[in-house]
């Protein structure tokens, strides 16, 4: 090679290796790189996020003035408090205790507050892996039967109070908790039911129960529970109002549990019941070993969105004179000195939901990554 050629290309290393070193341009980095690509990479995207400012810039300072500037902190009678363009954040003060306890008597207040850190206790308990043991169900009876002792009393001095005055979060949390933690067995049952083979009477009583439960609303169940259960009861004989309404809810969550173990279950490959198979184990042990922990985990998303969607459903027992936290919240606002202010209430009991909500939305996501043993796509 000669001389020449030699320098052309020593010349071309060099400027490839002094434009390497280069700093890439100010709008490719920084604020206004993230920008012009997060933002403002299209016209289309460019002219939504024009929008979402404009929306922005219209909405959230009237809803941040009523809020917080002009609202009323101090406590103050309603009279004050209609004098104020903003939020009455007195009325959660004056009223929170019948929101979140509903009509048990005022003076035993102390009694269901331990009952519902009773509550948040067992489940806080029960979602560490390490007592993740079979006397965790012994946790949990102990823990309700801790919660009934002292919500109904009668003993070392405690007032008896019937469950038709229990209310607010209470009562809410009871259903919820209780109605998922009984219908997730049944559902498995429901499930594995409906997909057996070999016994067509127990696969079609499975998706019998299934189709006509998840066929009807909530609503319904609970009407029927209430009004129509007792009327095919002997006479003298009755069954507990608040037990009448936990039986429809777990009926309920356990049929849509059902569909959703059963989507896990078949998304189980067929090599894992063959590989169950061939290490000689019967149905039962092939289940709990190998295949229901795979369909478990990855239903955890769905089964979630369901206990979610359950717990929030507990509302409807107030149509069967039940006092949950939504009914104890209109209660609070029947009251003609503070009925004005029934959008502060609802904000108050849409928090108390959403921090219940957001647990379990989050401790999913927790499960999902703890869980992952790297089959499919990783997140």
């Amino acid at each position: 090679m000669s001389e020449e050629a030699t320098q052309s290309v020593f010349r071309v290393k060099h400027d490839a290796d002094r434009h390497e070193d280069m700093p890439p341009p100010r709008t490719e980095v920084g604020v206004i790189g993230w920008l012009r690509k997060n933002l403002f990479n299209s016209w289309f995207n460019s002219l939504m996020t024009l929008l979402a400012i404009w929306i922005l810039y219209k909405f959230i300072p009237p809803i941040v003035d009523w809020f917080i500037i002009s609202a009323q902190w101090a406590d103050a009678p309603p009279e004050v408090c209609k004098e104020v363009s903003g939020a009455c954040w007195p009325v959660i003060y004056e009223k929170y205790r019948l929101v979140i306890f509903g009509r048990y008597p005022y003076e035993e207040h102390w009694r269901p507050l331990i009952g519902v850190l009773i509550l948040i206790g067992v489940v806080g308990f029960s979602t560490n892996r390490k007592f993740w043991r079979p006397w965790l169900g012994l946790v949990w009876l102990g823990g309700l039967a801790a919660f009934f002792a002292i919500m109904w009393g009668g003993f070392l001095g405690m007032k008896l109070v019937p469950n038709n005055l229990w209310g607010g979060l209470p009562l809410t949390l009871l259903l919820g908790l209780v109605g998922v933690t009984v219908a997730f067995p049944i559902s498995i049952l429901l499930a594995l039911g409906r997909r057996s083979q070999n016994v067509p009477l127990i696969r079609a009583l499975c998706v019998g129960s299934i189709e006509l439960i998840r066929g009807v609303p909530l609503i319904t169940l609970l009407f029927m529970a209430s009004f129509m259960l007792p009327l095919f009861m002997p006479t003298g004989v009755s069954i507990d109002e608040v037990l009448r309404a936990q039986v429809a809810i777990i009926l309920f969550t356990a049929a849509y549990l059902a569909e959703v173990i059963r989507g896990g279950l078949q998304a189980i490959p067929k090599g894992q019941y063959e590989a169950a198979d061939a290490l000689g184990l019967n149905y039962w042990q092939a289940q709990r070993k190998i295949i229901l922990p795979q369909a478990l985990k990855i239903s955890i998303p769905p089964i979630v969105n369901t206990f979610i969607g359950i717990f929030k459903d507990t509302s409807l027992v107030a149509i069967v004179s039940l006092t949950d936290l939504l009914f104890a919240a209109r209660s609070a606002i029947a009251d003609p000195e503070w009925r004005a202010f029934f959008v502060e209430i609802y904000i108050f009991i849409a928090v108390i939901y959403f921090c219940f909500t957001f647990f379990m939305s989050r401790y999913s996501q927790y499960l999902e990554r703890v869980l992952d043993t790297g089959h499919g796509a990783r997140r």
